[in-house]
């Protein structure tokens, strides 16, 4: 597994929601390290369609990722979604039925994984670091799977940063950071979580459309 990330190196950011080519390529021009391309989602922004998926992570340049967003909890369905977008990373944001990573690995060995975990109570801090063995690395977000309509991302809201930091120091994988990060709380997040990366949507856009100047003032925020 790769090296815990050493707390002073600066997070990568992947902008979350991409919707086009054009907002792909603003993406990468404004400091974007990786791509999230929303596939079918029971809630939440940013779901295009697997057509549109594929044709921007052709366009992609290494070493950018491109990171499928599946809502698909079988390991076969994941497999049939990834075969048809063949995004370098996928991303799962609900559970995996029966923890069946080893298929995954098996039938995607290149492909990297990327679990999400929902913090909401110490139950997130055991999960997330008992699925650190079987994956990439673990993003934490701030939807609530166990809702009648689940929300799997794409809230907009924080969570406990504590919670997210207690996570960080016990797993030995790179660890995304998402929910609720803009230009006025990045650096306190960076803080609290000393995260790998940083993981936005809904504020660097306007009318749900890329801000070139709100991405600009997010990435000046993390440097300043």
């Amino acid at each position: 597994m790769p090296e815990k990330i050493e707390s002073m190196t600066r997070p990568r950011v992947k902008i979350c929601c991409i919707s086009s080519i054009d907002e792909a390529r603003i993406a990468i021009e404004y400091g974007a390290s990786a791509l999230g391309l929303v596939g079918h989602m029971p809630s939440g922004p940013g779901v295009i369609g697997d057509e549109l998926i594929n044709q921007i992570a052709k366009i992609v340049p290494p070493p950018i990722s491109t990171f499928l967003l599946t809502s698909e909890t079988k390991p076969q369905e994941i497999i049939k979604h990834y075969r048809r977008v063949n995004t370098t990373t996928i991303q799962i944001v609900d559970e995996l039925e029966k923890r069946e990573y080893k298929m995954l690995r098996n039938e995607l060995p290149n492909v990297k994984l990327v679990q999400v975990i929902h913090v909401i109570d110490d139950n997130s801090v055991k999960e997330a670091i008992e699925i650190s063995n079987y994956v990439d690395a673990i993003l934490l977000d701030s939807g609530n799977p166990n809702l009648s309509v689940k929300e799997l991302g794409g809230t907009g809201r924080t969570h406990n940063w504590d919670l997210s930091r207690k996570i960080r120091n016990s797993i030995s994988i790179p660890l995304f950071l998402a929910g609720g990060l803009n230009k006025d709380n990045v650096r306190q997040a960076i803080e609290a979580v000393q995260p790998f990366g940083l993981d936005l949507c809904s504020s660097v856009r306007t009318d749900r459309k890329l801000d070139p100047q709100k991405l600009k003032d997010f990435f000046n925020a993390i440097d300043n």
